[in-house]
């Protein structure tokens, strides 16, 4: 049976000129003769509000291509990458326990003509342009896939005033709150709205993109992505003299790991295409396409990486209060830090640069940061050493030792369940492609790194929430 959309719903979804209409109507006609009317109408309104997400979509790109904002005409310049003897200067953490892949794709990096400096951290593999745990330094120029897809992806913890008894004592309303207070996943949101003052923002109506995107924002706020985001209890052993000032011993805490949903996501793929228009480079560099700082479209991509950043703390604030005010929780201290974006900073020899790190942790002196294990392992509470080599950057979880593919090969629903009930911990959703198994181990990692932070305290899971894929 065939989908049938009338003109008027499509008219009250935004699509409000005849093209749109057409195009909408002739697209459904050819290739939605098996979907659902529902699944028709929630991708007719995901284009409309994030069409850069649909570009390379096979059905759908000519209807999203008509709903992007249009670029500015500008030319674009041809580059070359550096010569190998020629390329920035890169320092390498615990190389042994980095693929080939992710030491190819820095070293392309590096031989950028803008590039300054590069350092790699232990949890390192490949990813999209750069790697993820890759860290750069750039002469005034902002590079969209450096800084990754999901712009402002972050840790939270918070640590409140119970002990690590709580966890145990209170677990049905544990998992109570974070079912009712949590949500993850692409589609879909709360039962409630969240609200924060960071959606009011003018900024909102600088640009047309995201103008098309605060709808969308304001319904994911307080909301989680897939893959390895995740918001779990567990409990906290701070140590003697820690960073915090608190009180040596055994605490109960919340984690989080998510980062700007929807919004950040629109905006790396717009702006990276942009970028891609602009800076022609090499096929094997072609994702490290970058925006002059001094262009309006690089001081427009800064000011909505700003948003997205600031967006994707509001998320996070939203989540920790709302499951603090269920279970009637007192924040003792609170500590949190971007891996997905990019800072103005100053290098060792006094230049001027943009600094990426994509899956890094800022390590500057005195910087109080978290880095996870997995579900069954320990995350560290740290503080920076301050090292210039490493760009004051440090790992930003365990790292995955294989793919999402290889783990959904390599493991069982069973065996991940044993593995949990082993470990003593409770996983609400969360899929094999996450299996502790996949990932490196978080010691050898810390270990890898000492000489870029100090531990001050050791968080274990026990309640974990995440998607199911």
């Amino acid at each position: 049976m065939k989908t049938v959309i009338q003109l008027k719903e499509l008219s009250k979804m935004g699509y409000t000129t005849d093209v749109a209409r057409s195009l909408a109507i002739n697209i459904i006609s050819r290739h939605c003769k098996h979907e659902t009317k529902e699944d028709v109408v929630n991708v007719l309104k995901n284009i409309q509000e994030q069409p850069q997400t649909w570009l390379q979509n096979e059905t759908w790109s000519k209807l999203a291509e008509y709903f992007c904002p249009e670029p500015d005409d500008e030319t674009f310049q041809v580059y070359a990458l550096k010569h190998q003897n020629d390329a920035a200067p890169l320092k390498v953490y615990g190389g042994k326990h980095i693929d080939t892949n992710a030491k190819q794709q820095m070293a392309t990096a590096l031989a950028l003509p803008v590039a300054l400096q590069g350092a790699l951290m232990p949890d390192a593999h490949g990813g999209y342009g750069l790697p993820i745990g890759g860290v750069l330094a750039t002469n005034n120029a902002v590079i969209p896939y450096a800084v990754g897809v999901d712009i402002g992806c972050r840790m939270s913890l918070s640590i409140f005033s119970e002990n690590e008894k709580y966890v145990k004592r209170y677990a049905y309303q544990i998992k109570e709150a974070l079912r009712d207070h949590t949500h993850f996943g692409m589609e879909g949101s709360l039962d409630y709205r969240n609200e924060h003052e960071v959606l009011d923002r003018s900024i909102f109506q600088q640009t047309e993109l995201l103008r098309t995107l605060q709808g969308k924002a304001a319904r994911q706020l307080g909301t989680s992505g897939s893959g390895n985001h995740f918001v779990e209890f567990g409990a906290i052993e701070l140590y003697e003299n820690n960073i915090l000032q608190l009180p040596a011993g055994n605490y109960l805490a919340l984690l989080s790991h998510s980062g700007s949903r929807g919004l950040g996501a629109a905006v790396a793929m717009y702006y990276t295409q942009l970028a891609m228009d602009v800076c022609k480079l090499p096929s094997e560099a072609k994702n490290l396409a970058w925006l002059d700082m001094n262009s309006e479209a690089g001081q427009e991509y800064w000011m909505s990486m700003t948003l997205a950043g600031d967006y994707a703390k509001a998320s996070h604030d939203c989540i920790h209060a709302n499951l603090a005010k269920a279970l009637g929780l007192q924040a003792l201290a609170k500590v949190e830090n971007h891996h997905n974006f990019a800072w103005r900073e100053t290098l060792q020899d006094g230049r001027e640069a943009i600094v990426h790190r994509k899956g890094a942790t800022p390590a500057h002196k005195g910087d109080a940061g978290i880095i996870p294990g997995s579900m069954t392992s320990p995350g560290y509470l740290v503080s920076g050493k301050g090292v210039d080599a490493a760009l004051n950057s440090a790992s930003h979880g365990a790292g995955r030792a294989m793919s999402r593919k290889k783990a959904k090969e390599s493991f069982t629903n069973s065996a991940l369940k044993k593995m949990l009930a082993d470990y003593g911990v409770c996983l609400i959703g969360g899929s094999i492609e996450e299996a502790p198994g996949a990932y490196k181990d978080i010691d050898t990692i810390m270990s890898a790194q000492t000489e870029l932070v100090d531990v001050h305290g050791k968080f274990m899971p026990a309640i974990v929430r995440m998607n199911k894929e």
